[in-house]
This record gives structure tokens, sequence and C-alpha cells, in this order.
């Protein structure tokens, strides 16, 4: 599932692409994608509007409209846009073709879990799916005295919370294992338990790798038909220092990774440079 970096770097990819451009029509081919609308409604909200710009919050991406309405979209598990010529086929599992005043942009989605929501523009932050968001981890309100508060305020294990999106925006299996090992702490270690000193190095290990993971992506070529796959977290030269490594030596210490399970999800850590 695509993380903060990833979602910003589509989300950047899509508003230099899209841009200025309106939607003519636009067809609802799985309408599970946007529950609550029919395909017909979902259509009508979008035929003619312009494109002003394509933003993003949390993992979410935002396309700012020109009819004072935003479409929240969600990639989930696999989905995917795609920037399509005339004479180019759509992907087999296509659920939503806008068709642009050029490119038309199509969304597949293999696994069936991407999410689509049309609301109006002045309400977009208090939709439900933004609104219990966390701060943006390079917001002033994301900070290392929020950051103890909210593990303070928490029993669960320290993974756990760093995958709560109302507590810390934007992480995902990923760059949890990353910023725990960066940071020297254990995925078990109950949150509440994190010391003020703890949750400082944490917050800098959050904002350093989400940021070398947005910076790497930035350095890829972009293209057009396949925007996610310039995935950074789906690159074999990604260089990660735990994740997917279990067995192999750390590369701090060379104690061989391990790995358990935590709400169902695989958490790569070091035994040896995690243990505060």
């Amino acid at each position: 599932m695509p993380e903060l970096p990833e979602v910003e770097l589509i989300s950047r990819s899509l508003n230099s692409l899209v841009k200025g451009r309106t939607i003519v029509s636009a067809v609802l081919l799985r309408e599970k994608l946007a529950p609550g609308i029919s395909g017909e409604s979902f259509a009508d909200s979008l035929r003619s509007a312009t494109i002003n710009f394509v933003h993003r919050r949390g993992k979410h991406i935002l396309f700012d409209l020109s009819n004072n309405k935003t479409l929240i979209v969600h990639l989930r598990m696999s989905g995917r846009f795609s920037l399509l010529d005339e004479d180019a086929t759509d992907p087999k599992f296509t659920h939503a073709v806008f068709y642009l005043d050029g490119p038309r942009l199509v969304f597949d989605d293999q696994r069936h879990f991407g999410f689509m929501k049309i609301v109006a523009t002045n309400e977009v932050m208090n939709a439900k799916e933004l609104s219990q968001l966390a701060p943006e981890p390079f917001s002033d309100e994301f900070s290392p005295a929020y950051l103890f508060r909210v593990c303070r305020s928490s029993r669960r294990n320290l993974k756990e919370l760093l995958l709560d999106q109302t507590k810390v925006c934007g992480l995902g299996n990923i760059y949890a294992c990353e910023a725990m090992f960066m940071a020297g702490l254990a995925p078990q270690k109950q949150a509440l338990k994190i010391s003020k000193a703890s949750a400082a190095r944490l917050y800098g290990s959050i904002r350093h790798v989400l940021s070398q993971a947005i910076s790497h992506a930035e350095s890829r070529t972009v293209d057009p038909q396949n925007l996610e796959g310039s995935y950074f977290s789906g690159l074999s030269d990604a260089g990660w220092f735990v994740y997917d490594r279990e067995n192999k030596p750390c590369l701090g210490c060379n104690t061989h990774i391990s790995r358990l399970k935590q709400g169902g999800r695989s958490t790569f850590y070091c035994r040896h440079c995690q243990i505060r």
C-alpha cells in the first residue's frame, strides 16, 4: 500500500499532467469505488469541471475542481492512475475513466479496494475520511511535544500506534519500521512508556525517513502511463535498513534482522539496536 511519500509523488505528478485540463465526461465502471453515489450522479458532478490543481492530505489524493467540488481518492492496496492516449487500451481492471480535453485519465484497481468520493470543496477537510487525520508530519502541529502526548495516551505497542492515521499521519508498514530503527526503539514497547527524549528521536526519524523517500522519488522519471511505477517503496534499490530484511545482517551491528507479526502485519527490526 502506498505511504505518504508515494502519494506525494503521485499527487505532484498528476498536478503537472492534468492541472488546467477539463473533464469532458467521466464514467464510473465499478459503482462500489464511489459508495453512496450512482454512476450517473458521479458523471454529472464532474462533467465540464476544470481541474484547478491536485494535492494531498495524508494518503488521500485531492482533485480541486472549478465547480467548487473536490474528488477525494484513496489508492488503497492496488489503485493506479494512468494518463492514456486515444489509441491505448484501458487496463484490465479499469474502474473509472475521466475523459479530458486531451488524453484520458484512467483509474484501475486489481484488488478492488480503492475509494473515491466527491465533496464540496469548502467542506473537504470536514469529510469523514480527512477530518480525523493527525497533523501532517511536516507541519508545525506535528512536533516532539505532540508525539510525546500521543504516545503517553495510548496502551498500544509503538508499531500499532504509528500506523494509526488519527495519531501519526502518513506512515505505513515500511516507514514505521524504518523510523523505529533509526530512533533505536523496540516495536513491541508500549507507547505510553516512551520517554520525552525517545519521542523527540522518533519525531526526527519519522520526518527524516519520509523526506529521504520523497527526495529519492523526485529524482526518478515519471511514466504518465504508470504513475505508480515510480514508487520508492517498491524499488529493489530502496536501501532499507530493516524492512523486508529478515535474517540479513543489520547494517548497524551485524545482528540478523528479526520479523514479528503485529496487527496482522510483519514488523522488521534489530534486536540489538532497538532495545530502548
